[in-house]
C-alpha cells in the first residue's frame, strides 16, 4: 500500500517537472509557469487564443480520484492527457475544448474501455468532475499540488 502510494507520488513529480518548462529542449516559449498559481493567465497571454485556451487551462495539472480501490492519475499537460490506475490501465490521449464542451479522449493498453471519452462536467481550482462514457460513469478528482496526494484521500483499503 505505501509502495503504491509512494509510486503514484513519484509519477506525479515526474508529470510536475515535465510540465515546468524544460529550458534546454523547447527553444524558450517564454513560458516556464506552468506549476506557478499564475499559469491560465500566463498561457492566456502568450498563446495567442483566447476563450478556448482559457477554458482548457482550468483542466491542466495533477488529478487524482479513489476507484474501486485503486487510485486513479489524470494528468494534463498542454493538450496531452495521460491517466494511470494503480494496478491497471495506463491510457493517453488529449484533452482541450471541442464545440464549446471540456472533453478527454484516451486510448488505454490492454483495450481498457472504461474511461475512453470523458466530458468535463465541471472544473475549479482544488476539484474536477468527470463523465466518463465508459463503466466508470461520473468521478470526482481532487488536483494534487506540487507531486504530492491530496489530503482527504481514502488510502487506507488501497492494494488489499
Amino acid at each position: 500500500m505505501a509502495a503504491t502510494a509512494a509510486a503514484l507520488v513519484g509519477a506525479l513529480a515526474l508529470a510536475a517537472c515535465s510540465s515546468g518548462g524544460d529550458s534546454g529542449s523547447s527553444g524558450g516559449s517564454g513560458d516556464s509557469s506552468a506549476t506557478s498559481s499564475g499559469t491560465s493567465a500566463a498561457a492566456t497571454a502568450t498563446s495567442g487564443s483566447d476563450d478556448a485556451t482559457a477554458s482548457s487551462d482550468a483542466l491542466q495539472g495533477s488529478w487524482i480520484t479513489t476507484s474501486g480501490g485503486k487510485i486513479v492519475a489524470l494528468v494534463i499537460t498542454g493538450k496531452q492527457a495521460g491517466l494511470f490506475e494503480t494496478g491497471g490501465s495506463v491510457c493517453s490521449g488529449t484533452a482541450g475544448e471541442e464545440a464549446g464542451m471540456r472533453m478527454i479522449h484516451l486510448t488505454c493498453t490492454g483495450g481498457s474501455k472504461d474511461r475512453v471519452t470523458g466530458m468535463v462536467d465541471s472544473v475549479s481550482k482544488s476539484g474536477m468532475k468527470v463523465t466518463w462514457s465508459g463503466k466508470s460513469g461520473e468521478e470526482t478528482y481532487t488536483k494534487a499540488e506540487g507531486g504530492k496526494l491530496p489530503s482527504g484521500l481514502p488510502t487506507a483499503s488501497l492494494g488489499q
